[in-house]
């Protein structure tokens, strides 16, 4: 059936309740409701058991199963990591040289604990709001020391968490996106997010930007207003500043008693990283016709692998890694292990429904052929050239409205991909667009949960962090505008 205009009330509806409420949950709920209310012809009741039926349906595919079940297991890793004491263990080792540092000029010392936050940062790219929250948390007293201003502190803990979290998607934001892509027909779903990964400028851009303001110490707009305030008074924030400060500003508290080691967190994420791309290779050996060459057949492997199977395989392992070195140092115990394990679900179980719904959705639209009729309308005027900059600039506005880039990815990739088939456009590129637009939004909106984390984490204003941010994201989304024109213009 040919739902025409339809088609497009449901995502529309999603976003408009998302700008009003700014409860994505709520949101995409009803914007699966609406849909197929659409589609049992107007009838509430078989709409509604439509509905409950479609939620179900979610779970049919194994490959969404493995993924909200990779969601809620990262959470169980996380807090294992926390637990033993494996973060500031990962910490201290970082800032070992720091008292060799203070003893030169002030300005070096500075700018290497700035340097040393932003990698921390991007090293923990397994989950953004366990970043923002050790970046924030534990480099505090280190830049309070140093007199660098807090709002220095919360936009490196923002924009290098979720940034690395999509370019190195080895977490569950990659376990989520290859989930859409496999939703809307992608064959090759880890192959198309790894290969969007080059063209997707905003992330690239975001960090990069980081590391230049850092090293040349040349700040623009309200934080070099910041940064000379705490330099000529010591102030680390405005007089009328009002602090996000909470006393938990981490999921859960360590063990006390044990010494903090590094190991406790690099080794289970490092195993979980490894077995990634090695289960990638196993779960796709078979697909492989016989090649020319061992390394040849390991890379068409690769992609042929299940990225559903392989991370779910790898955070499991990684689990079961950190367990037994855990129980070896007596920092564990069966009934520990146990409990530990069900809190950390419990945590990511907001990440496991949305995930669900964004699923959901993205089967409802796919039903209304969505994206078909948008395309089809956009046709006489979206070209091929304009497409990932019209995509960009789009998934930035639904982002900003909603404070989230993971519901973005669930509304915008159901409509940007069928776009992109019906106009001929690289899907790489497109694909790459919707996910640098989610995030760019992300880190301009007020109501962003990662911004909100950053300032909590710390200590800052968050209006004032907001503030002292965009200018920085506003530059970084303006040159990826330019640069999906000229892509798509001169190829």
């Amino acid at each position: 059936m040919d739902y025409g205009f339809l088609s497009i009330l449901p995502p529309v509806v999603a976003i408009i309740l998302a700008l009003r409420t700014k409860q994505v949950y709520i949101a995409l709920l009803f914007g699966i409701w609406f849909a197929w209310f659409i589609i049992n012809g107007w009838n509430p009741l078989q709409g509604t058991l439509a509905m409950i039926e479609a939620l179900v349906d979610v779970f049919q595919s194994k490959g969404n199963t493995r993924t909200i079940m990779f969601s809620a297991l990262v959470g169980a890793l996380l807090i294992f990591i926390q637990y033993s004491r494996g973060v500031e263990g990962f910490i201290s080792l970082l800032n070992k040289r720091l008292e060799k540092l203070e003893s030169k000029r002030s300005g070096y010392a500075r700018v290497m604990v700035q340097v040393l936050a932003t990698l921390t940062g991007i090293l923990l790219f397994v989950e953004t709001s366990i970043s923002s929250l050790t970046v924030g948390t534990l480099y505090r007293p280190v830049f309070d020391k140093l007199k660098i201003p807090r709002e220095k502190l919360a936009y490196i803990a923002d924009s290098s968490s979720a940034p690395s979290s999509i370019l190195i998607p080895f977490n569950a934001w990659g376990a989520f996106i290859m989930g859409l892509l496999l939703t809307h027909g992608i064959d090759k779903p880890f192959s198309v997010m790894i290969s969007s990964i080059a063209y997707n400028f905003y992330p690239l851009l975001a960090i990069g930007l980081v590391f230049f303001v850092v090293l040349s110490r040349k700040d623009f707009g309200p934080m070099k207003q910041a940064e000379k305030r705490t330099l000529e008074t010591g102030a680390l924030m405005n007089p009328n500043a009002k602090p996000m400060v909470s006393d938990e500003v981490t999921s859960y508290p360590p063990k006390e008693g044990i010494p903090a080691r590094a190991t406790n967190m690099i080794v289970p994420l490092a195993v979980m990283v490894l077995m990634m791309p090695i289960n990638l290779i196993y779960t796709g050996w078979n697909s492989v016709k016989e090649s020319s060459s061992f390394l040849n057949h390991v890379s068409q492997a690769i992609g042929e692998g299940s990225g559903s199977s392989s991370v779910l395989y790898a955070v499991i392992t990684a689990i079961l890694v950190a367990i037994t070195m855990y129980f070896i140092q007596g920092i564990l115990k069966p009934k520990e292990a146990i409990d530990l394990t069900l809190k950390g679900i419990s945590e990511l179980m907001p990440l496991a429904l949305l995930m669900l719904l964004a699923f959901a959705i993205g089967d409802a639209c796919k039903t209304l052929e969505t994206g078909q009729y948008v395309a089809d309308v956009t046709k006489g005027w979206l070209t091929p050239e304009l497409l990932p900059a019209v995509v960009f600039v789009i998934s930035s506005f639904i982002a900003f409205s909603t404070g989230t880039s993971w519901g973005t990815f669930a509304i915008m990739l159901a409509i940007s991909i069928p776009m992109a088939t019906i106009n001929d456009a690289n899907l790489t590129i497109v694909v790459a667009a919707t996910l640098g637009g989610g995030i760019f939004g992300d880190h301009c909106s007020p109501i962003s949960d990662t911004s909100i984390i950053s300032s909590m984490a710390s200590a800052s204003d968050h209006i004032d962090h907001v503030k002292t941010q965009l200018p920085y994201a506003l530059f970084g989304g303006i040159v990826t505008t330019i640069l999906y024109l000229i892509i798509g213009f001169l190829g």
